[in-house]
């Protein structure tokens, strides 16, 4: 590690896996460039502090119902975690920031999509700047959406000339009871961002230079495309799950995971099951505790589905993505967990 620059960083992430992953990336690289780390989080979905002991951990306390920590609503739940994250946050950034016995606070990193931190950082005369976990590609077609409104594409299928050749429905829009709102929150990050002190993506110029081109000729704040973060610090992969016999020798297996809320049907669940069982392809399958609406795991699953698989897939409760998938490539398949972060750190990870 270089030496201390004798400067702290607040870093809080969104508390959905593929978020937090990425920040913690971030958090080692900042460290190793001589950083103190201070990272908040909240306790649903938690970190566990004994996995990074050279960072210091703050909880915060927020209420969610079983109904509310399982839904289906990426949106709405992004929008409840707003909400009930405001207060708590704000009374322990401010804690932090009054502690004359640590290290000055350069700046919070805070992940894009917690808003109101915006908010928080103004208050208390502290720079902000903001991670955006996915793709450069889909914060350009964000910030086109208050253009799209305007004009009346959205919501009706027809072809965008301001952003030849994508069409309406290939844009990143969520399932969501409110569309409306969804809209408005979309149409937001490009302001959030205006107000930041600066944007870092998970990202990289040879891979997406024409985005980063383009929002550097709409956006007067700095960007730094410094990814992909976890590239900076490889996983160890001894620990790794072994999917494979050892006369298997594919360059894939196929990788499903719903992410840290979402919830499913048993319908679906057994749809899974049997694709997977009938695809003659390595797999794992990570089936989090109460996934399935009804069920504690694995119990819809009929007898004898997994019987003639010879050791070809598995069915996990939980695994960490870094140690079992990113020292295969490329990936042939896999789940695309909550609004598509893991979805773009596997693809990042199939060109290195």
């Amino acid at each position: 590690m270089e030496e201390s620059k004798g400067l702290r960083l607040i870093l809080f992430p969104m508390p959905l896996q593929g978020h937090i992953n990425p920040m913690l990336e971030l958090a080692n690289v900042l460290h190793h460039k001589g950083f103190s780390i201070t990272i908040i989080h909240t306790q649903f979905n938690s970190l566990n502090p004994t996995t990074h002991p050279h960072f210091i951990f703050h909880s915060i306390p927020i209420e969610l119902s079983r109904t509310e920590a399982s839904t289906n609503d990426v949106m709405a739940f992004i929008l409840l975690l707003n909400v009930k994250c405001f207060e708590p946050f704000s009374e322990c950034l401010a804690r932090l920031l009054s502690d004359d016995d640590q290290e000055p606070v350069a700046c919070l990193i805070s992940d894009l999509l917690f808003s109101f931190t915006q908010h928080v950082a103004e208050n208390l005369k502290l720079p902000r700047i903001l991670l955006r976990t996915s793709a450069a590609s889909s914060f350009v077609a964000y910030a086109a959406f208050p253009l799209l409104l305007e004009k009346g594409y959205l919501p009706i299928q027809a072809r965008v000339l301001e952003r030849p050749p994508v069409k309406v429905r290939d844009l990143p829009v969520l399932k969501t009871k409110d569309p409306q709102k969804y809209y408005e929150v979309v149409s937001g990050l490009k302001k959030a961002v205006e107000a930041s002190c600066g944007i870092i993506f998970n990202t990289f110029e040879d891979l997406e230079g024409n985005s980063l081109a383009t929002i550097r000729q709409e956006l007067y704040t700095p960007i730094f495309p410094i990814g992909p973060l976890h590239k900076c610090y490889p996983a160890n992969t001894s620990s790794s799950i072994n999917l494979l016999s050892q006369d298997q020798t594919p360059q894939s297996f196929i990788y499903v995971s719903f992410g840290s809320i979402a919830a499913i049907k048993e319908t679906l669940f057994l749809e899974i099951a049997w694709g997977l069982a009938n695809s003659n392809q390595p797999f794992l399958w990570v089936v989090r505790p109460r996934l399935v609406h009804g069920s504690e795991w694995i119990e819809p699953l009929p007898s004898g589905v997994f019987e003639t698989l010879n050791g070809r897939g598995q069915i996990v409760k939980w695994t960490p993505q870094k140690k079992n998938c990113w020292h295969i490539k490329p990936l042939e398949c896999f789940g695309l967990t909550m609004v598509g972060t893991l979805h773009w750190r596997v693809f990042v990870r199939g060109f290195l």
